[in-house]
């Protein structure tokens, strides 16, 4: 697939500022004054911020904050977005987890050339799903994301869901020192076992936060994994907690439990019913608080029954019955290229005895597998390694169906399965997205030293 640079530059004409929020442009693109419209100028640039007391660190923001300015959209609608890169080197925007088409996906050199400094894209596309999502680059994805090109993106159901109250936690560790100086944001010592972890966990951008909720209401949180490395292992202790959809997607309300494994990528949202004025709930990470939930005085009357189950996405049901099965080892390949000296990359991870070299452009033109438009598939995955790795899917959303090493009561449907040490798991999908997408495993700094594949939709 080759690229002008017109395509680039081309873009939506005639649009008019007519508001600026947290960094960013909000655009009016003249549509009926009843219809919702959620459009904006997103600029990526160098920014300073006090990650650690006293010093500044250099980060790269979207829309003026990091992570970055959070987007909003209607399920159903058109999301207008144009992409300004300020910085100095070229980056794409990929929308995680959403269903749109390849040109939109931003990977580079598959569905489109990288924005280069001072250029922009416009990426326009329907949302078709209601929930929580992220966008981020998926070019120099490691140091990229590492400095902070992160961000959510919220798209809200068509009718009212009961919640009316709602907050949005984005989790991420920075990879700094004592003084905010950036370290590695990928050692190879690590990126061989289990990634390598930030120091500095915040949410929102600030460390151990207080955030404040209304008392006695029922309050929508969606919490989001946007670290490069960390799998959060997120409890709520001696709060009334219900999980009411996991990485975009409902499901029917159940008690959060002691904790839930969320890994990089994935996305959860619960109901916390808030307690009396004055009381605190501590958000954690296992033992490590990451911040404190502070009730508050509201006016507004207190809550009631928990809200309805959210409506159903529209994805479409695997046919078991007609699936073909592919199976993919997930494995340990402890290869160091020869080139090392010549700055090649590292070379520690391997999906069916295949590396992905982020170095190849081509890499894609040999796809792992090749699917039929239309047609039912179930994958296995299998983890060959002691390490977990949070499995992702570009363009497609697949149902969990089994697992050898947990219980999988109710199927539930995503775009990223945490895939536990040793673990062989099965998902199932419609192939209903024609394109080349993307395959890998979401610890950054695997996917950079060869967790990755293409899958060829035709």
């Amino acid at each position: 697939m080759s690229f002008t640079r017109r395509q680039i530059l081309a873009g939506l004409a005639g649009l008019t500022v007519v508001g600026l929020g947290a960094g960013g442009a909000r655009y009016w693109l003249g549509r009926p004054g009843d219809t919702a419209s959620h459009d904006y100028e997103l600029i990526a640039a160098p920014l300073d911020v006090e990650l650690m007391p006293g010093h500044a660190t250099r980060v790269w923001a979207y829309g003026g904050q990091a992570p970055g300015l959070e987007l909003r959209a209607r399920q159903g609608e058109l999301l207008r977005v144009r992409f300004v890169n300020r910085l100095p080197e070229p980056s794409t925007i990929h929308w995680h987890g959403i269903r749109l088409p390849l040109e939109m996906d931003g990977v580079p050199y598959v569905s489109q050339l990288p924005v280069l400094p001072g250029e922009y894209f416009d990426y326009v596309f329907r949302v078709p799903d209601a929930g929580s999502f992220w966008y981020h680059p998926h070019t120099a994805s490691g140091a990229q994301l590492g400095r902070g090109l992160v961000g959510p993106l919220i798209v809200e159901e068509r009718e009212p869901t009961g919640f009316r109250h709602e907050r949005t936690l984005s989790l991420k560790s920075w990879h700094v020192d004592g003084a905010g100086a950036f370290t590695d944001f990928s050692v190879p010592r690590e990126a061989a076992r289990g990634g390598t972890p930030g120091r500095l966990s915040t949410v929102n951008g600030v460390h151990a936060p207080s955030v404040e909720l209304p008392a006695g209401q029922i309050v929508r949180l969606r919490i989001l994994n946007l670290d490069n490395t960390l799998t959060y292992r997120l409890n709520l202790p001696g709060a009334e907690a219900r999980i009411y959809a996991l990485d975009g997607n409902p499901v029917t309300p159940r008690p959060l439990g002691r904790d839930y494994w969320l890994g990089p990528g994935m996305r959860i949202e619960l109901a916390l019913r808030v307690p009396e004025a004055g009381a605190e709930l501590a958000l954690r990470n296992g033992p490590l608080r990451l911040a404190t939930l502070k009730s508050v005085a509201s006016q507004d009357a207190l809550a009631g029954d928990w809200p309805p189950a959210l409506p159903a996405n529209p994805v479409a049901e695997p046919d078991l019955a007609a699936a073909e099965t592919l199976r993919f080892n997930f494995e340990w390949a402890g290869v160091v290229s020869a080139n090392l000296a010549q700055g090649a990359a590292h070379s520690f991870w391997q999906i069916n005895g295949q590396a992905w070299d982020i170095d190849d452009k081509s890499c894609a033109e040999r796809p792992i597998a090749t699917l039929r438009q239309g047609r039912s598939y179930v994958f296995e995955l299998r983890n060959v390694s002691q390490y977990q790795h949070p499995i992702h899917l570009h363009g497609m959303t697949f149902k969990v169906l089994a697992s050898n090493r947990r219980r999988i009561e109710a199927p539930w449907f995503t775009d990223t399965y945490l895939l536990g040490k040793n673990e062989t798991a099965k998902i199932a999908l419609v192939a209903d997205n024609p394109g080349m997408w993307m395959f890998h495993c979401h610890v950054v700094d695997h996917m950079e030293t060869g967790l990755m594949a293409a899958i060829a939709v035709v």
